[in-house]
């Protein structure tokens, strides 16, 4: 694993605006998309992380059927409102599809990748991971190799999802220029699997008493909700969306994955796993140093670094409410003070690719810039 210096295309901006409709790659006037570097991997780092990650998805999915046979305990432990347990047992029960999600691994290229998070329920930076970085290649790089296999595997998704007689809404918070454009791809990509589509803020979704409407007063029956189910389940109609009025993409059972209690469990279930790190709900009980994270929390806020009791370095936010879980700390990799992050797609729980942010701090934040990767 390296990271090398790479020379920018002299029109890369106009060109991924122009022929990919990336329009979010520049970020408050700082890169978010950054061509002056990337990162080169072996064959054989590649394959370790793909088959990490497709251990992980086993896991966690062994996870959420050992959370739904326990029930109320796992549940509270989880911190997930009682409002929403019937619904997770519900979707488990039956079989309900899943679409996507990103672990987020630290990885040098010489020890196993380890877990730090997983995106589950709404992961954003894959468009760019599965199409931006896709084109940086074939220009750049032509000869060489991408673990990228995220477009084809999505659209293929979307065709088991038995939704050919549906119209499938794509909804997510209005003004939002990153969440806009990753739900634009991921409705690009349910069209070119044949599916019907419409795009559908939010804020815009009616409710009649008996039916989600849009506001041509078309009654809703199947929605992809870039919209955290934490979050649905205090709206005012977020019960009606449990009580299974529309199809919802992801499921409800993904509320067992989508907040880092969940990493203190699957530690639980697989103590000592080599793409683990050891995490608890109950703080001081981690020798050494470690890293406090609110349970429920975004982009990199309100993160502790802790030593011997004392916090050494932190982010600001607005999260903790709900508690806080305690990981042991892992050194990431430094390369001349960059601090890559490694995010691994997948799709309908099988590996599907690689996405990098880094940042020159060993938090990922929002303002953290995407670097792509190849491989030979």
């Amino acid at each position: 694993m390296q990271r090398l210096s790479s020379t920018p295309r002299p029109d890369w901006r106009s060109h991924v605006e122009r022929e990919l409709g990336f329009r979010f790659h520049t970020i408050d006037g700082a890169p978010y998309w950054d061509e002056t570097a990337c990162y080169h991997f072996s064959a054989a780092e590649i394959d370790a992380i793909e088959d990490a990650t497709g251990e992980l998805e086993q896991m966690t999915l062994a996870l959420v059927d050992r959370v739904v046979s326990a029930g109320e305990q796992a549940y509270q432990r989880l911190r997930i409102a009682p409002e929403a347990w019937e619904a997770i047992e519900r979707s488990w029960k039956a079989g309900e599809r899943n679409l996507y999600g990103r672990f987020d691994l630290g990885y040098d290229g010489k020890g196993p990748p380890k877990l730090l998070e997983y995106n589950a329920d709404t992961p954003t930076a894959l468009f760019e991971a599965a199409v931006v970085q896709w084109d940086w290649l074939e220009t750049l790089h032509p000869k060489d190799d991408q673990f990228n296999s995220i477009h084809e595997r999505l659209i293929e998704a979307w065709k088991n999802f038995g939704l050919k007689r549906e119209r499938v809404y794509f909804s997510g918070v209005k003004d939002h220029a990153e969440d806009q454009g990753t739900l634009d791809y991921l409705r690009d990509t349910a069209i070119q699997a044949g599916l019907q589509t419409e795009t559908l803020a939010v804020e815009d979704i009616g409710w009649d008493g008996r039916d989600f409407r849009d506001l041509d007063e078309r009654p809703i029956k199947a929605i992809f909700k870039l919209y955290p189910w934490e979050w649905l389940v205090t709206e005012p109609f977020g019960i009606h969306l449990l009580g299974g009025a529309a199809r919802v993409i992801e499921p409800p059972w993904k509320m067992v994955l989508s907040n880092k209690a969940m990493l203190a469990l699957l530690w639980e279930m697989a103590p000592g796993h080599p793409n683990l790190l050891e995490t608890t709900l109950v703080p001081g009980k981690l020798e050494g140093k470690s890293v406090r994270k609110p349970i429920y929390s975004r982009e990199g806020a309100n993160i502790q670094v802790l030593e011997a009791g004392q916090v050494i370095s932190e982010t600001e936010g607005q999260y903790g409410a709900e508690g806080f879980v305690y990981q042991a700390h892992t050194p990431m990799p430094d390369f001349d003070g960059n601090y890559p992050v490694l995010g691994s797609w997948v799709v309908a729980s099988q590996s599907a690719g690689l996405g990098i942010r880094e940042d020159a701090t060993a938090i990922t934040r929002d303002s953290s810039r995407f670097v792509p990767h190849f491989f030979d």
